[in-house]
């Protein structure tokens, strides 16, 4: 019914960059916040940066200046650029949205299957 698809993680260089994409496609009415969340090895998920509807954007304290967050035009698509990066940002990165669906009418969370993203110093 509704799928989100991650793409762009990889291995990456301390101080280098990597862009995510995220599309959610299948019967959807809207999505009312779309973002990232990430698990590092050995450690808990924590949310890294989300956009709501209304265009408005969070980001955990470890990555504020250093990854953005952005939509697609369609509104259906997020990205997540991250620079500077280090090597505690080495996690499986996974999209995740608040969606609305078609038909039936009903607002779920849904979650993509994840992509692995690794700094080496």
């Amino acid at each position: 019914q509704v799928q989100l698809v991650e793409s762009g993680g990889g291995l990456v260089q301390a101080g280098g960059s990597l862009r995510l994409s995220c599309a959610a496609s299948g019967s959807i009415f809207s999505v009312n916040a779309i973002g990232w969340y990430r698990q590092p090895p050995g450690k808990q998920r924590e949310l890294v940066a989300i956009i709501t509807g209304a265009g408005t954007t969070n980001y955990v304290d470890s990555v504020k200046g250093r990854f953005t967050i952005s939509r697609g035009n369609a509104k259906n698509s997020v990205y997540l650029q991250m620079n500077s990066m280090k090597p505690e940002d080495t996690a499986v990165y996974y999209c995740n949205a608040v969606i609305t669906t078609e038909i039936p009418r009903l607002t779920s969370n849904y979650w993509g299957q994840g992509t692995q993203v690794t700094v080496s110093s």
